[in-house]
């Protein structure tokens, strides 16, 4: 077995790592970092709200990126609650974006936007319904969010969900998100058919990430347990550090929320309510200088022992896959 070709040639990658879009952790600096090191570096379009300021990153990006073996690409929220959904998809087709990644609704406009130009569109997608829809709509490839994600993690396993999406759609590439570090989990998905993976919670924990040091020492010393899901922050289930700060925030909803954000007539409104509340409450705990601690996180913190630049992490899972390979083909 070997890293996919078809992925890399597809995304116009060297290895088939996607350094995973994270609000208000994914900057220029870790972008320009994965795009050296031969991966897909992506960042969610809501990390740049001020006028003018995505457009300028992505004639950055554009320009940087024609001179390394790696890309870059956009997640754009899709659903009617994110108020930029429509500005940004705009801005972003006019700068010609090489990749996408949507979350949440309905990525038409996003996916025949970019294939005007050749650009590539994965979407989000935690069960079969909701990729059938996807594939409808004629995206190039699934994300597939399962449990131990950070941020909007799914309900279902990698090892159910892989295999079922290839089950289905079997000429459709897969990338695997949710608890993925290292090598070994590289190479065990690609076992379940996935092309590639999508790592997150790892690149928070690097001298690059723009969070303050709190935040990444909290990585580095939270394991499995320590991860919980919530719906308070954003509607959707999302994983967070269980410190003091998601305790008092609490994890589910009260049944008024749950009436308003499911309601035809309130749940637009009501849903981008509660998304934008849960932004201020993140930028309050992730941004240098301030001290509050509602951390998104994946299980994956488990296997993350220390602050490293973006480049290492990447030469780390290059190195433990090959050394991965190596057992597999011994045991064989």
């Amino acid at each position: 077995m070997k890293s996919d070709d078809s992925l890399k040639e597809l995304l116009g990658i060297d290895f088939p790592i996607i350094m995973a879009p994270m609000f208000l952790v994914s900057n220029m600096e870790m972008m320009k970092a994965g795009i050296r090191a031969g991966i897909m570096a992506t960042f969610p379009s809501l990390n740049y709200r001020k006028e003018g300021e995505l457009e300028k990153v992505l004639d950055e990006l554009n320009a940087y990126s024609k001179n390394y073996k790696g890309s870059y690409g956009v997640n754009i929220i899709v659903q009617k609650s994110n108020p930029l959904s429509i500005k940004h998809t705009k801005i972003c087709l006019e700068k010609k974006v090489p990749f996408f990644i949507t979350s949440l609704g309905n990525p038409k406009e996003v996916i025949d936007g970019a294939h005007k130009y050749g650009g590539k569109v994965f979407c989000d997608v935690t069960n079969i319904p909701h990729a059938k829809k996807c594939l409808e709509a004629k995206c190039d490839g699934f994300i597939a969010v399962g449990q131990g994600a950070g941020g909007h993690a799914g309900p279902n396993p990698l090892q159910v969900l892989i295999p079922a999406l290839k089950e289905h759609f079997p000429s459709v590439p897969v990338i695997a998100a949710g608890g993925i570090t290292n090598g070994s989990g590289l190479l065990s998905v690609q076992v379940l058919g996935a092309s590639g993976v999508s790592v997150g919670t790892r690149f928070i924990a690097t001298t690059e990430a723009g969070v303050n040091d709190n935040y990444k020492n909290a990585i580095v010393s939270s394991g499995m347990d320590d991860i919980v899901m919530t719906t308070k922050l954003s509607g959707t289930p999302c994983a967070v550090i269980n410190n003091e700060s998601a305790k008092k925030m609490g994890y589910t909803q009260n049944w008024f929320e749950k009436w308003l954000s499911n309601n035809s007539q309130t749940k637009k409104w009501f849903k981008m309510l509660v998304q934008i509340r849960g932004m201020k409450k993140l930028e309050k705990s992730i941004l240098p200088n301030n001290y509050e601690t509602l951390w998104t996180a994946g299980k994956s913190s488990e296997l993350i022992h220390d602050i490293i630049p973006c480049e290492e992490v990447v030469n780390r899972i290059k190195k433990e896959y090959e050394q991965s390979l190596s057992s597999l083909v011994n045991l064989i």
